[in-house]
């Protein structure tokens, strides 16, 4: 079992920690929609949301899959966004983390499709 600390970077995870507990209180209306799909083991795994892994604060997290799910709103299509989105993925990808995306127009108004594709990779 993986527990919370062992996934961050002790030096900051205080500071993380506290920055996780603020997303989490204030969650967008997709993250907000697509925890209620996620929660409670509904698709047959437990999910953590903004959940630490090293330097970064995951949407959601199923430790036992090493699946991250990021939920962007606009300003992840920003030049600069895009670049660091990819230099953070790649960081994920080292510890052994898959990360897929989805706008928050996807998860609101295509949210059937959103979760079949999670329990796609989650079956495999």
């Amino acid at each position: 079992m993986i527990r919370n600390y062992q996934t961050a970077s002790s030096d900051r995870y205080g500071l993380l920690k506290s920055f996780a507990r603020e997303n989490r209180n204030n969650q967008t209306i997709a993250e907000i929609c697509l925890w209620q799909q996620l929660r409670g083991e509904a698709l047959g795994v437990k999910f953590k949301r903004q959940h630490i892994i090293y330097d970064f604060i995951a949407d959601f997290v199923c430790l036992e899959k090493k699946l991250i799910i990021e939920v962007d709103g606009a300003y992840h299509f920003t030049d600069s966004q895009i670049e660091y989105d990819a230099y953070r993925t790649e960081n994920l990808k080292q510890f052994g983390f898959r990360v897929i995306r989805f706008t928050n127009e996807e998860v609101i108004n295509e949210t059937n499709t959103v979760i079949s594709t999670i329990k796609e990779i989650i079956q495999k």
